[in-house]
């Protein structure tokens, strides 16, 4: 039977302990400067340390298979988000498909906890899972713009060259795979000389990093929680477990090893609060922004972070 410190591990306990200093009001905060270099220092060290990984021998092998069903899984998985919610909420068009577009893309801090997990844990994976990570991100962005676009008037779509660039040339999508390509350059090199960096660091900023998501999470929700609906909440809890099926059924089919099929679980399974976000802003302006960021960084994130992703894992594992 798992003991405690293997069912909550540290991250997590961070996150919690930022969402209870939140919740009573506590004047703890971490800097806004502290929190975005910590954000870049997980892309830079899940990139580089995913691309040192891939240049070994053989471990390229899978790697297509996955690239596949994670574009797949990206583009598909905001129509039934999308019907869902024109179905059973009162959210209009542009707004609907702005949520559908969060949780067909992913996080990349969702996916960072569930690696360290992993890491802690001792479980291997394949090294190439950051390059599905980044190549996730951006499909459901355009599924979403389709599926809004599709009752919009021409006059208020925003130009395509312009969006195009907005979301292919996103920051964490640039320094993913950016990193990701220097650390395969680099090779079993700079695996030798970035290790306490990538690996060492790794445990300690991503707790940082979560403690900083749970003071979000509690501010963003007790800014707009209150309006959203029930249905919606229900959706932000349920809709990840869908996307956990999606994404372990897409990483069976790639013939992932258990550690690569858990984090293909997580990613079918998170919400994007970042990529996403910044497109929608630009491309749908109409769309409630209180309402996606709140159900993706308010209600799926600490969903996954705290019951999700121990599930997701052990799922895999068991499959």
């Amino acid at each position: 039977m798992p003991d405690l410190a293997t069912l909550l591990p540290p991250p997590v306990l961070f996150f919690a302990l930022g969402f209870f200093a939140g919740a009573v009001r506590s004047d703890l905060s971490v800097p806004d400067a502290l929190a975005r270099a910590l954000s870049l220092y997980l892309m830079v060290a899940i990139g580089l340390k995913g691309g040192a990984a891939l240049a070994t021998p053989g471990a390229a092998e899978g790697l297509w298979g996955a690239l596949a069903g994670g574009v797949l899984l990206s583009l598909l998985l905001p129509l039934p988000a999308f019907l869902a919610l024109r179905a059973a909420t009162r959210l209009d068009r542009a707004t609907a498909a702005a949520v559908a577009g969060h949780y067909g893309s992913v996080s990349v801090v969702t996916f960072a906890a569930a690696a360290g997990i992993l890491q802690a844990r001792g479980v291997a994976y394949e090294g190439f899972m950051p390059a599905v990570l980044a190549a996730m991100e951006t499909p459901a962005i355009l599924t979403a713009l389709l599926l809004a676009r599709a009752g919009a008037p021409a006059g208020q779509r925003v130009p395509t060259r312009r969006l195009l660039r907005e979301v292919l040339l996103n920051g964490s999508v640039v320094l993913l795979l950016g990193s990701f390509a220097i650390g395969w350059l680099g090779g079993a090199n700079a695996k030798a000389q970035l290790s306490v960096f990538t690996e060492g660091l790794f445990p300690g900023a991503l707790c940082l990093f979560l403690l900083e998501m749970g003071l979000v999470a509690i501010r963003q929700l007790r800014a707009a929680g209150r309006g959203l609906q029930p249905a919606l909440i229900g959706f932000g809890v349920l809709m990840p477990l869908f996307g956990a099926a999606g994404g372990l059924t897409a990483g069976t089919l790639a013939g992932l090893s258990p550690g690569g099929l858990g984090l293909m679980t997580v990613l079918g399974a998170s919400a994007s609060y970042i990529a996403v976000p910044a497109a929608m802003r630009l491309a749908l302006p109409e769309a409630d922004a209180g309402t996606y960021v709140t159900l993706s960084v308010a209600v799926t994130f600490p969903f996954n972070v705290v019951l999700g992703i121990p599930a997701y894992l052990w799922l895999a594992g068991a499959v």
